[in-house]
């Protein structure tokens, strides 16, 4: 079977949101809706063998989860946490790949959507690791916001347009006015880039609320307690949002609390 022919038995056996297409190299490439946690697609790459279908994401869930580390690399615990998602998944981990073969008589369909499971799966573990180093900085923004009698709601769940839900660390109410506020807090650099997108593409796929909610606004709350932190950084969210600095607490009330 060539490529084309295998492209069209896939697509035969998924919904229509599943894109297949000629891989650079070799086998075909599934493009799948699912994303990563920065808004990034999930592909799942499909190669032919002489009595098998080989699925693979060629290393781009490890690679991806390997940029959000503060040393480039998987700590023990995150391989674990890897280890226990390939398990429940039945997803082979070789050099670093997802992996998954299956008989040529098996459902490729169903095998696709678990490697894309798996990725996914993965990816979040991101959230796992990022949420400890922002817990404790919203635990100080919770605390400053009872302390000015700001009405909030922590960790709301908020749709996109994309049909995702997104997290919003705060949603605060002022009078007339509603923050959606999120919060960029990390120690390592090479997570700076994923965060800053993550928050940008929340912000375009909530703002449906703003035009719906005139007095909407998205806040992007810097932790810049740890100088990991550049102007292109700041430049990237306030295209979509309003900055500031936690180190500034004064000018994040007055964004929160307009005259």
């Amino acid at each position: 079977m060539n490529a084309s022919e295998l492209c069209s038995q896939i697509s035969a056996t998924l919904p229509s949101l599943f894109e297949c297409s000629l891989a650079p190299y070799e086998g075909v490439r599934v493009r799948t809706p699912m994303m990563y946690p920065d808004g990034g697609i999930v592909d799942v790459f499909v190669l032919e063998r002489q009595d098998e279908y080989v699925l693979t994401d060629f290393g781009e869930a490890l690679g991806w989860l390997r940029l959000q580390s503060a040393s480039d690399s998987l700590s023990a615990k995150q391989r674990l946490l890897v280890d226990d998602v390939c398990r429940t998944l039945s997803i082979w981990l070789a050099r670093g790949q997802l992996t998954l073969r299956i008989g040529k008589n098996d459902a490729l369909g169903e095998a696709v959507l678990r490697l894309a499971q798996a990725v996914v799966r993965v990816s979040d573990l991101w959230f796992t690791f990022r949420n400890q180093t922002l817990q404790t900085t919203s635990d100080e923004v919770e605390e400053w916001l009872r302390e000015r009698k700001i009405q909030f709601e922590r960790s709301a769940q908020r749709r996109g347009r994309s049909q995702r839900n997104w997290r919003v660390d705060f949603e605060t109410r002022w009078d007339n006015r509603t923050s959606m506020v999120f919060l960029l807090s990390t120690g390592s650099r090479s997570a700076v880039s994923r965060i800053t997108e993550h928050v940008t593409t929340a912000c375009m796929d909530l703002s449906h609320l703003k035009e719906s909610q005139s007095d909407t606004i998205f806040v992007s709350l810097f932790d810049d307690s740890r100088d990991v932190w550049r102007q292109e950084d700041f430049s990237l969210v306030e295209q979509v949002s309003t900055f500031a600095r936690w180190s500034q607490p004064d000018e994040f009330e007055h964004i929160l609390k307009p005259q």
